[in-house]
């Protein structure tokens, strides 16, 4: 009942005639919120100004932040979530540049965004990298060490979308050395997550709430069920991921 399936053993179910399908449409708009609410909280201390104060202490000097405004945000990962991040970020007025071998020029300059070609360019211009790419054997710790190194001095990292994108140990050894100004996370290689990311101030976290919204489980709900209703009529399952999208006579074929 959302867009990932990576939960799914999408190869074995394909061996026994299982129809896979997902509900990629459901928890777009409230993910992207969910990922620039993580980028204003980051770049102004919302969540640790707010502990402070709740325990009184008036700690004006301590969390002062950065404008966003002028900023560069890069987006690994250009598909439906991503490019309502992209939209967001240009409303507050920031730069946006993006990665994604998979998705057409056409579709970076309908948005206003300039495509860059390496993942290596878009690390090196950001000031905040926000990700939103699927987890595959090919994006597991796509954040590692090595990466974080390539990334400017003083950027923040923000992740909604697959916990194990990340390297956590990476990150937090880039964050206690002052490599990174911090993180804002949503999602972990593990959860409920108790790891040392959350001893740190500078780091943003929450329960991986992306899709924590009403108006998001209730178009998950009903989109799962009209595809359990369209495979179970011999109709078509629109949103499978694991067989064609045609008519029943011609997959019968």
């Amino acid at each position: 009942a959302g867009v990932g399936v990576d939960n799914v053993d999408v190869d074995a179910a394909t061996r026994r005639g299982i129809v896979v399908a997902n509900a990629p449409e459901s928890t777009i708009v409230s993910a992207a919120e969910q990922t620039i609410g993580l980028i204003v909280a980051l770049a102004r201390n919302i969540p640790q100004a707010h502990a402070a104060l709740k325990q009184g202490r008036w700690e004006r000097s301590r969390y002062g932040g950065i404008e966003l405004a002028g900023k560069t945000l890069g987006v690994i990962g250009f598909g439906r979530i991503g490019q309502q991040v992209a939209r967001r970020a240009l409303g507050l007025a920031m730069n946006v540049v993006a990665y994604d071998p998979f998705v057409g020029r056409d579709r970076f300059r309908d948005l206003g965004v300039e495509q860059v070609e390496t993942l290596d360019e878009l690390l090196g211009t950001a000031d905040v990298v926000t990700l939103h790419s699927p987890l595959t054997d090919e994006t597991r710790c796509l954040i590692d060490r090595d990466a974080i190194e390539r990334m400017r001095d003083g950027a923040r990292l923000v992740n909604a979308a697959r916990g194990a994108l990340v390297d956590e140990e990476a990150l937090v050894e880039a964050i206690r050395s002052g490599k990174l100004a911090g993180a804002a996370l949503d999602v972990f290689s593990a959860e409920p997550y108790t790891g040392p990311l959350l001893e740190l101030d500078q780091v943003v976290v929450t329960p991986h709430l992306a899709a924590s919204t009403d108006e998001a489980q209730d178009r998950a709900g009903l989109i799962v069920a009209e595809q359990v209703v369209a495979a179970l009529d011999g109709g078509i399952v629109t949103n499978a991921v694991n067989i064609p999208v045609v008519d029943k006579a011609d997959l019968e074929v």
